[in-house]
């Protein structure tokens, strides 16, 4: 996970869910009668870091399961290391489809971006009626890039336009260029396939140059800190995520009072997500009956509605979860939850 970096908030999210999944598994005595140990390697947010992370886990440590990266460019980065030692990956959150094409040791549990580009451009189209889009895609992400993909087709094919299109790298802090650019284009809905870094200093710049359009983006939104700097200028922005804390499954009804009293606010999507990684890891080496890595692999394979906080999860043929989607709005300065979106 990004424990450091630019993009700590995805792993320290991830990290406090899977420390929480941890300790609830021990506290009932564990796995197959032991204790099930986390080990932790930070990949800092660099390019790269993320195979050496997965090497050293796997040789060094010798884990029977990887969770991570959240990601999808970083998880691409593991994904092969561990397709070649045959020890599964579980990826929380990495929604490029290209990570379960990597080989049968990669799994997710989260949502794939075709499904999350066609709910993102259905909402725009039919709840919020918006018509002329531009999109502003960070063009060295594999995420940005495939999710603006599956939005275009979805917008235009339901009578939306895509009237402008630009692109930044993911370091990239000013965007007042590309801005200006989409700006002249008069779109009613910008969106913005990044992450939550970006998607706050777009919004200020973007009101600081007076263009007034709908801000939509993805489950990279998702960050407690996407408040903190885009601020009032987030208002009316929509995005989509893999949980809301609103739902009254039992399920995820009890991780968010665990998680909240440990931490003293409500858990996001990354959090459940990788709460739900660990547990399902967990669950399979019990139906497995083994941390054997084919029996494993075989076992995670075979999972059918498996009760998470971030829903019930099925892994289908692919090794992707099908799962629902939550739509989220800033609302009075405040992260407001406005409807679920099912497969």
């Amino acid at each position: 996970m990004s424990i450091t970096g630019r993009d700590a908030s995805f792993g320290e999210a991830s990290l406090r869910g899977a420390r929480l999944a941890v300790e609830e598994i021990n506290a009932r005595g564990g796995v197959l009668g032991r204790p099930l140990e986390l080990v932790v390697e930070d990949n800092r947010s660099i390019a790269g870091e993320s195979a050496t992370a997965a090497k050293k886990l796997i040789t060094r440590d010798r884990v029977v399961a990887l969770v991570g990266e959240c990601s999808s460019a970083r998880t691409l980065e593991a994904a092969p290391v561990a397709q070649a030692a045959g020890i599964p990956l579980v990826s929380p959150a990495s929604t490029n489809p290209k990570v379960t094409q990597v080989g049968d040791a990669i799994f997710r549990v989260c949502f794939i971006d075709p499904f999350q580009g066609d709910v993102l451009a259905a909402f725009a189209r039919r709840k919020l009626g918006l018509k002329r889009a531009a999109l502003l895609v960070d063009s060295s992400s594999p995420y940005s890039v495939g999710l603006a993909e599956f939005f275009t087709k979805t917008f235009t094919a339901q009578g939306g336009e895509i009237v402008a299109a630009q692109k930044y790298t993911g370091a990239d802090t000013d965007f007042r260029a590309q801005l200006t650019a989409i700006r002249a284009a008069r779109p009613d809905a910008v969106f913005l396939p990044g992450y939550y870094v970006a998607a706050g200093l777009v919004a200020k710049q973007a009101k600081e140059l007076g263009l007034k359009a709908t801000l939509l983006g993805g489950d990279g939104f998702e960050a407690p800190q996407l408040l903190g700097i885009g601020g009032e200028a987030l208002e009316g922005a929509y995005y989509s995520t893999h949980f809301a804390p609103e739902n009254t499954d039992r399920v995820s009804a009890e991780f968010v009072a665990a998680y909240s009293r440990r931490h003293g606010e409500v858990p996001n999507g990354l959090s459940a997500l990788s709460y739900d990684a660990v547990r399902l890891v967990a669950d399979g080496i019990e139906r497995a009956g083994t941390t054997e890595k084919r029996d494993l692999r075989q076992a995670l394979a075979a999972t059918k509605d498996f009760p998470g906080a971030s829903g019930r999860t099925t892994i289908n043929p692919q090794r992707d979860a099908e799962k629902e989607a939550a739509i989220i709005t800033v609302r009075g300065g405040k992260l407001t939850f406005v409807e679920t979106v099912r497969p």
